[in-house]
């Protein structure tokens, strides 16, 4: 009998998933959160999740950024008090694509990482881990930017839930050393529609949303700074092409010009994503070998 226990428990303990590695915080300055993959493990002694180091990080810098000054002095500013340990917000950016969003905030990590600065990056569906990481920072002397990049949901999720809490509505809240950095295309983080505008009442002459948008706004508005993105036109397009080519040891010249506003008019876009793939193609063709 005792001998048909102990083969039982150990076709368990072969069933049961390795236990989390333990988070080497000298090895890098960025982690990515690695779900476990199990939810309602508290007070069972099963880890969520692990923090898993990044090797190679990004090493954007900030003067690399071209067209987003105000953004980038409002987002440093911001980070600047987190640093000091003084009051700082939670920050929402959004606006076009490829403008820098998330390049603001890798190249603010690379800038401020020897004050104390980290990075934590999070999928949107291991959202529902927050409590976790924030057991897990709570006690490091570090302060630590939680990453959501390209934010978006599309319904009460998991994800959109926990953020809501998290951000503020529970009594409990994030650690002092942390605060959550979110990219989106979507001013609200979820898609608008057409028919939700019929729900909008007026009342005395004022406007008053209907109770589908209410709920959409009141997850972005958790966000205590908005910082909004717009597309670039001709000239600050330019000034970025120029930037990177620059950066790749390659000048702008008249040719450079032609070609790169033509690899923006075959891509729709004229974004600093473009920019920098341009930049990259033509200073590959055109620099000389090492």
């Amino acid at each position: 009998m005792k001998k048909d226990i102990e083969r039982i428990l150990e076709r368990l303990e072969e069933l049961l998933p390795p236990p989390a590695p333990k988070t080497d915080w000298g090895s890098s300055i960025a982690y990515r959160w690695r779900s476990a993959g199990r939810r309602g493990t508290v007070g069972t002694g099963a880890a969520a999740g692990w923090l898993q180091p990044v090797r190679h990080v990004h090493r954007i810098r900030l003067a690399d950024l071209r067209g987003i000054g105000p953004q980038i002095e409002r987002v440093e500013q911001n980070t600047r008090q987190f640093l000091d340990g003084r009051p700082a917000n939670n920050v929402l950016l959004t606006g076009a694509r490829g403008t820098g969003k998330s390049s603001i905030v890798k190249a603010l990590l690379n800038k401020y990482s020897k004050q104390g600065l980290r990075l934590i990056e999070v999928e949107k569906n291991d959202l529902v881990d927050l409590p976790y990481i924030v057991d897990q920072v709570a006690p490091r002397a570090e302060r630590f930017l939680l990453f959501c990049d390209d934010l978006t949901f599309h319904g009460a999720e998991d994800g959109y839930i926990a953020l809501k809490v998290a951000l503020d509505g529970s009594i409990s809240t994030t650690s002092e050393n942390l605060l959550i950095y979110a990219t989106s295309n979507r001013r609200h983080l979820m898609p608008e529609y057409m028919a939700e505008n019929l729900e909008t009442k007026y009342v005395d002459d004022e406007i008053h949303p209907g109770e589908t948008v209410e709920e959409k706004i009141s997850l972005s508005e958790r966000f205590g700074l908005w910082v909004t993105f717009y597309p670039f036109d001709q000239d600050e397009y330019l000034e970025i092409v120029g930037q990177w080519l620059k950066h790749f040891g390659v000048s702008l010249d008249e040719k450079s010009k032609e070609e790169s506003l033509q690899w923006a008019l075959q891509r729709g876009s004229r974004s600093g994503r473009v920019a920098y793939q341009f930049a990259r193609d033509w200073a590959g063709r055109h620099s000389k070998k090492k």
